[in-house]
């Protein structure tokens, strides 16, 4: 199933790796979101406001795991896509040993913080003990969110998105069915919907690693592909922690933006809640459009096509034109009846807190869209570190956004936030991408023959850029 993103139509290619890709992260938020909706409607708001409330923290660490995994896989795309499988077994094997390290410290970093950032962004104390019984559970089993992770990315940069979206579903089952044992059976509350995530993602992890061993053969790790080299790490290094930094930096905006929000009362966290999973289901096709031309760009700076990356990102933008369409309608005219599938018996309070947010950010959804594209592009180009300053603008934005306008707008300064920081950040990408792909690509030279004869055009040998395609990049930056 993997897929060779080298050749072949642009627009045909990206679209038939983002389908399963797409269908993939819907199931991945509906993992994410059974908690919160079994949660919701078994339990109550208080614990769809406690769980919610976990949200920002959560994607501090998990999206760390993802970012850092996703990283470390540019490095087996690009080894894929120059056709050297030595190279791509050493990659897995390398992320394999770094993922192990950063397992054990995130584990025992996050566990130990946790309390002290729920008090720190002021939780509301009558859903406080429950978050915390909810979030240390799901750090707990950071080591899960490694193994799956690292296997469903490797999937991915040999342009196999298929696979990763068959074991999903079937943990996207196992973790509803869970859910209703652990809370209704053994009345476990919010932790028992945690356990039943973590277990839901080793199952998943389980059956890529079975999967890949017996599907791949050319995967098969040898002693030497185990071999740790200090040069060779710190090439995923180099890719995998910006891109890592670039969501823990969101993230921090994303608690910034809680703090703010838990000030109005456990009644609006709610409403927040359930109104952003909306926004998380619709926007997936722009995010996973991000993620299929990471792959596509990484195979394709590993060929040195350098021309293909432009004409995919351009294929990609018609795509994501038809995303941001979708995107638009579903929240505003079906917006209502989407929250209500969070929440039992919600109060027309609560949906129009929701509402208001849906509306809100509808009207920025081009810039989220072009945010993912050149975003995801940049770093399947290697030039992850770029993605840092990016996130970095996002916490800026989305940081004063919360200090200035709630104290203007009230809560709509809150639904406010996230899109300025979308702005704010897609904005610099855009410009460094045309700029970086413009010096990527060989310029013609003319030489004169004489007075009248036209000029002729000599292109810069394709094995030039071949050769010196990791150097110019790194070079560049």
């Amino acid at each position: 199933m993997a897929r060779d993103m080298t050749r072949g139509n642009p627009l045909k290619l990206i679209t038939l790796f983002s389908i399963p890709l797409l269908i993939g992260n819907i199931f991945q938020q509906f993992y994410n979101m059974a908690d919160t909706v079994i949660v919701g409607q078994t339990i109550g708001t208080g614990a769809l406001a406690a769980v919610g409330s976990t949200g920002s923290i959560s994607f501090l660490v998990l999206g760390f795991v993802m970012g850092i995994t996703s990283g470390f896989a540019v490095v087996t795309a690009q080894k894929f896509g120059a056709g050297d499988m030595s190279g791509v077994r050493r990659s897995i094997g390398t992320s394999v040993i770094l993922s192990a390290v950063l397992t054990v410290v995130l584990t025992a970093v996050s566990m130990t913080l946790t309390r002290p950032m729920l008090e720190l962004m002021d939780t509301p104390s009558d859903i406080i003990d429950d978050a915390y019984a909810y979030i240390i559970v799901i750090f707990g089993g950071i080591f899960a969110s490694f193994f799956y992770n690292i296997l469903s990315c490797v999937l991915r940069a040999l342009g196999d998105s298929r696979t990763p979206l068959y074991f999903l579903i079937l943990a996207s089952l196992l973790n509803i069915g869970l859910d209703f044992f652990f809370i209704l059976s053994f009345n476990m509350g919010v932790a028992g919907a945690a356990y039943a995530t973590v277990l839901a993602q080793v199952v998943s992890g389980a059956l890529c690693l079975v999967y890949m061993t017996k599907r791949y053969p050319q995967l098969k790790m040898r002693r030497e592909d185990w071999r740790f080299e200090r040069r060779f790490a710190l090439d995923h290094l180099k890719v995998g922690l910006p891109m890592a930094l670039q969501f823990s930096i969101t993230a921090v905006g994303v608690m910034v933006l809680q703090a703010s929000l838990n000030s109005f009362g456990s009644e609006v966290v709610a409403a927040y809640t359930a109104a952003s999973k909306v926004e998380t289901v619709f926007t997936q096709p722009m995010s996973t459009l991000g993620v299929a031309v990471s792959t596509y760009a990484a195979q394709n700076l590993g060929a040195g096509d350098y021309r293909r990356i432009k004409s995919g990102m351009r294929s990609s933008l018609i795509l994501a034109a038809g995303s941001i369409l979708l995107a638009t309608l579903a929240v505003t005219l079906l917006g209502r009846f989407f929250v209500s599938m969070f929440i039992d018996q919600p109060t027309e309070e609560i949906f129009s807190y929701a509402q208001m947010y849906l509306n809100t950010i509808a009207v920025f959804f081009v810039p989220l869209a072009l945010l993912n594209l050149y975003r995801y592009a940049l770093q399947g180009m290697g030039s992850a570190g770029i993605t840092v300053l990016a996130g970095a603008t996002e916490l800026v934005m989305r940081t004063v956004a919360c200090q200035i306008l709630p104290g203007r707008f009230g809560y709509l300064g809150v639904c406010l936030a996230s899109p300025m920081a979308w702005v704010g950040a897609c904005l610099p990408l855009i410009f460094i991408y045309i700029y970086k792909i413009k010096h990527l690509i060989p310029q013609p030279k003319r030489v004169i023959v004489g007075v009248d004869v036209k000029p002729q055009v000599v292109e810069a040998p394709l094995q030039t850029a071949q050769k010196g395609a990791a150097d110019s990049i790194d070079s560049r930056e």
